[in-house]
């Protein structure tokens, strides 16, 4: 064996993935309590978490960064993006009914744009993130 081959501990290997758990079972009351009285309803939950579905697909991110730059109709999108129009359409039929990006028309033109500022917040937050 070389002196820069690396032995993989097996059980140390084992230990990074476990969760932490306490060593005797101890509810903290008071710790509860406050955080109930700070929980949002189940509904405003299944909400967020349909919210953040959305981000989850690489075509949707792909259109939020174009809109980020300029106001483009799907022609315009689906040419940069060497997508179909139809396969563009139906994306932002899915950000626009989560409220992602608005739109408006021009004779027979529609231009699409983000929104409001908070989706280039979000977007932006998620990839210094991931860039730390």
């Amino acid at each position: 064996m070389k002196g820069d081959d690396k032995v993989i501990d097996d059980n140390k290997v084992s230990k990074e993935n476990e969760v932490e758990q306490c060593d005797y079972i101890c509810v903290h009351e008071e710790i509860i309590e406050k955080v109930e009285q700070q929980m949002p309803s189940d509904e405003m939950l299944i909400d967020l978490a349909d919210f953040f579905k959305v981000f989850g697909d690489t075509t949707r991110i792909k259109i939020l960064y174009v809109l980020f730059q300029s106001e483009m109709c799907v022609c315009d999108i689906a040419n940069l993006l060497n997508m179909t129009q139809s396969a563009i359409s139906h994306q932002l039929r899915t950000l626009k009914q989560m409220q992602l990006v608005k739109f408006r028309r021009e004779g027979k033109t529609v231009f699409y744009s983000l929104s409001d500022g908070h989706i280039k917040t979000i977007i932006n937050q998620g990839m210094e993130h991931i860039c730390e």
